[in-house]
């Protein structure tokens, strides 16, 4: 049995960006019709779709597709969870690690489930401030937790490749809530993830 990857568009929406990406070429002096170019807006057309497919997925769902009832009060901690979105203001990659802990209330979630509640926000225009909220607020309102905490680290090519154009900058954000509110838990935490174990 042979593997085969298959990825679905919208016809519509491909369509009416093919369009739109020929425009842009055509404004930035190049010529659309160029060999080298004659697939591109096809590709980034695609490709767009593919960056920003976290529009169309719940991370509530997702979550709660692989929720499990557990008497366990310990801090879960994923971290080092790669990310890569697209920069609200100019629609520049950024790319990173998100860290992420919660203490259960009860529940459990797969950990896969995490990382991929961590993909549906960062699928989409972001700004890395609201992507850290936003993750903490769909664990915290599937799970019911005692806390949760989130912590990105992430270069942004906006900063990078234009602008102020400082290569090793890195942009650190985070959101606590619940128990990671008390200094005791949340140092733990940030303790936890720097080390490095093994």
């Amino acid at each position: 049995m042979s593997y085969s990857k298959t990825e679905r568009y919208d016809e519509q929406s491909t369509s009416g960006l093919i369009r739109n990406y020929q425009e842009v070429l055509s404004a930035l002096g190049e010529d659309p019709e160029r060999e080298g170019l004659l697939k591109t807006p096809e590709r980034v057309a695609k490709a767009m779709q593919y960056m920003t497919q976290g529009y169309s997925q719940n991370a509530a769902a997702i979550i709660n597709s692989a929720k499990f009832h557990e008497d366990v009060s310990e801090m879960i901690i994923v971290k080092d969870i790669e990310l890569y979105s697209m920069c609200e203001h100019h629609m520049l990659p950024f790319f990173g690690k998100a860290h992420i802990a919660y203490i259960p209330n009860g529940w459990i979630t797969g950990l896969s489930k995490i990382a991929r509640v961590v993909d549906v926000y960062s699928r989409r225009l972001q700004v890395q401030e609201r992507l850290t909220t936003q993750i903490l607020g769909a664990i915290k309102e599937s799970l019911n937790p005692v806390g949760v905490a989130v912590v990105i680290e992430a270069k942004h090519l906006c900063m990078m490749m234009r602008g102020v154009q400082k290569q090793n900058s890195v942009t650190t954000t985070s959101a606590f809530d619940g128990e990671f509110l008390k200094n005791t838990t949340r140092s733990e935490f940030l303790k936890l993830i720097s080390a490095k174990l093994g």
